[in-house]
């Protein structure tokens, strides 16, 4: 059985950026991971960390084997 992935990216969203989820005029969030690799998943996935500022930081999504969304925590 193959171990779970994980993908570790950068975010810098300000928070009108974010907005426009809300907006129904974005549903994803596209950005590169620190292999090169573009990702794009769906932005409530980091709703949880949005504030004032909008949303950014150091993230690391994990993903199964068969590239199945697991979670997303924020890095130091």
């Amino acid at each position: 059985m193959s171990a779970n992935q994980r993908i570790r990216f950068h975010l810098d969203l300000s928070y009108d950026q974010y907005l426009a989820v809300y907006q129904g005029v974005a549903k994803t969030v596209a950005t590169l991971a620190n292999d090169g690799r573009r990702i794009v998943f769906p932005a409530g996935n980091i709703q949880r960390y949005l504030t004032k500022e909008g949303i950014r930081g150091y993230f690391e999504m994990e993903l199964t084997a068969q590239n199945k969304f697991v979670g997303i925590k924020k890095l130091d």
